[in-house]
């Protein structure tokens, strides 16, 4: 039921033995290193003394090399997006099989590999999770991973399935086994000894994006057992608060709004927080006339019953994928001087929704404010969306002349013909009919629904409630078709396969919560510096728009640049440099070339007395790899 090497166990043994001693140990217990997914970690081994030391100490690739000896012909993803946890003295992954592996923190060798199920056969489908979950200690402690369609609980020592959870140490999620489940998020999370899950089944065949599948459901499992103990409806059902929002019973079709992207919660609360989807389709909402609860929604849930405590709506009637796309960041920390459970929400609208957690507060000021109406027939958009008055958005929003490149000339001027071709406007300017009696394209909006913010978040210090963001400016068309589903197409090239608007096109702003300033905001990496339309102009860093997750430590904010590799990532975009910012005013401490663009968040650790950071990177011929960086 394992895959152990001949000295697996009683290194496992042994690694579990010395982790006992907090000094030579610090854990990195969580996908956003805690539970609140602050992505901080209080280490400073790694400092501003000795920064300029800090270098790659072993590299691993991010599958068991045994899994591919064994089978040659097989072909794994290079797009890496795991983050790593390291508990008592043992590093464990999700490899791009999915399967969970155990591994020596101080040189990434393979300690175990998760087996198949009873009967089926190696390897079998299966994709890397962004990250696993642990759950109790010592002797007791567990893994809880997803891997196809199952919730899995094993042993952390050992990798055996535990055979008291479920059947045989696995829950199937699917509510119907015609179909199937999809999750590649964070891990679910274990608050009060209950699994958090959401994710969506699929039914057979049928596309998430433009049409109405199963719900998306958020469900609680008993961790000892694998029983069903709640589910909230992210759709509202008959007779529930809410389906007043889904005009003509539209609440009916279900389908798309889930959580893709994990959780944050509270444990002393007993709350989860529930970034949610936009609903289907994406771009046309004339099927779901209203609001639409609980799309484009902060929900926080009572774990222990699966009830909604309160909810907030940042977009209403989403026709834009504006779906939140990271957990909320959970911290105590002084709001206009005063001291509050803060839950704060990045978006890809790029603005910042903060709240008390407790009661779903806003911290500061939210005005629903007028945006422009749609000119589709039968499209009924909001007449206004939720701004928040502080902070100022973290990046730009709409399309207008004003944003278009302007290094020359000749780039603005075909800039502006381009522009042209499309509506544009507002940022909640609505989807247009390409190729209608205005002669237009479609509409031209930014952010795209790449953010801004993705599902690589942002990083919060609790000790000064400085708010650290990284972001892209990227605008996408959306259209209505009168031969095809609505879209929103891929990155449009701007002049001479330019974008579009003036950098940065990646970025790093910096928020002092306690007022809602901006204190800094520098661009992430060169960008397009090297293109031959700009020879000869002697411009400074550009930014790119590869996604890339933050890491800060009591020292610095680590960011990588991205890499094409990566999902829906611009041309022009990603870059191998990893870097080190200085907190206090975004200048680069450090960098280093890594071979590859970072894919996966990093983390950082300590293991036998030595601070580790480590990350996943790969690239479009690059095989995925761990890469652990450490004082020398």
């Amino acid at each position: 039921m394992r895959v152990l090497r001949s000295t697996s166990l009683a290194l496992a043994l042994t690694i579990a033995a010395t982790a006992g001693n907090a000094a030579a140990n610090a854990d990195w217990a969580h996908f956003g290193g805690d539970i609140g997914d602050t992505k901080y970690s209080a280490l400073d081994q790694i400092n501003a003394g000795n920064i300029k030391r800090l270098k790659v100490v072993w590299r691993a690739p991010a599958t068991d090399p045994a899994v591919t000896s064994e089978n040659p012909s097989l072909r794994l993803s290079n797009n890496f997006r795991n983050a790593p946890l390291v508990v008592g003295g043992v590093m464990y992954i999700s490899n791009q099989l999915g399967q969970v592996e155990a591994r020596d923190p101080g040189t990434g060798k393979v300690i175990w590999r998760q087996a198949n199920f009873e009967g089926e056969k190696t390897p079998t489908a299966g994709n890397a999770s962004r990250a696993i979950a642990m759950w109790g200690k010592g002797t007791g402690a567990r893994i809880v991973t997803v891997r196809g369609s199952y919730i899995y609980l094993l042993d952390a020592r050992t990798g055996a399935l535990v055979q008291s959870f479920g059947d045989r140490g696995r829950v199937d999620l699917r509510e119907d086994r015609k179909n199937a489940y999809s999750w590649n998020a964070p891990a679910p999370l274990v608050v009060k000894d209950v699994i958090v899950i959401g994710g969506q089944p699929i039914a057979t065949g049928t596309a998430d994006i433009n049409k109405a599948s199963l719900t998306g459901d958020i469900r609680g499992f008993d961790v000892r057992t694998g029983k069903l103990l709640w589910t909230f409806h992210t759709v509202p059902r008959d007779g529930e608060p809410g389906t007043e929002t889904w005009e003509n019973e539209s609440w009916r079709q279900g389908g798309k709004t889930k959580t893709w992207n994990g959780f944050s919660a509270d444990e002393q609360l007993g709350y989860v927080y529930a970034p949610l989807s936009a609903p289907p389709s994406d771009y046309d909402g004339r099927l779901r006339p209203g609001d639409n609860l609980y799309s484009d929604s902060l929900v926080a849930i009572d774990v222990k019953t699966g009830k909604k405590v309160w909810h907030f709506q940042t977009v209403h009637h989403d026709l834009w994928d504006y779906d939140l796309p990271t957990p909320p960041i959970l911290a105590d920390i002084k709001v206009n001087g005063r001291m509050r459970k803060a839950a704060i929400q990045v978006t890809k609208t790029a603005f910042v929704f903060a709240f008390d957690r407790v009661t779903g507060e806003p911290l500061f000021p939210i005005v629903e404010t007028p945006v422009p109406a749609s000119a589709m027939p039968g499209e009924k958009a909001s007449p206004t969306q939720p701004v928040p008055q502080k902070p100022a958005p973290f990046d730009r929003q709409g399309m207008s002349e004003d944003q278009l490149i302007d290094f020359t000339p000749a780039l603005r001027a075909e800039a502006v013909e381009i522009l042209s071709h499309y509506v544009h406007g507002d940022i909640f300017t609505p989807p247009s009919v390409a190729g209608g009696a205005d002669g237009k394209l479609g509409t031209l909006y930014l952010p795209g629904w790449v953010g801004g913010a993705n599902w690589t978040g942002a990083a919060l210090d609790p000790l000064t409630g400085v708010l650290y963001v990284p972001s892209v400016t990227v605008p996408w068309i959306s259209r209505y078709n009168y031969r095809r589903p609505p879209e929103s197409s891929l990155y449009m090239d701007g002049p001479q396969g330019l974008p579009m608007v003036k950098p940065p096109y990646g970025r790093i702003t910096a928020i002092d919560l306690n007022s809602g300033d901006h204190l800094w905001m520098v661009p992430n990496g060169d960008g397009p510096r090297d293109h031959p339309a700009m020879k000869g102009l002697n411009l400074p860093q550009l930014g790119q728009a590869g996604r890339a997750a933050p890491l800060l430590t009591k020292s610095f904010l680590f960011l990588g640049e991205g890499d094409m590799v990566g999902l829906s990532i611009p041309k022009l975009s990603g870059g191998n440099m990893f870097r080190a910012y200085d907190k206090k005013t975004g200048k680069v401490a450090w960098q280093i070339d890594l071979g590859a663009g970072t894919t996966a968040p990093p983390i950082t650790y300590m293991f036998k007395g030595k601070q580790y950071i480590v990350v996943g990177v790969g690239g479009v011929d690059h095989p995925a790899e761990l890469v652990a960086m450490s004082i020398e």
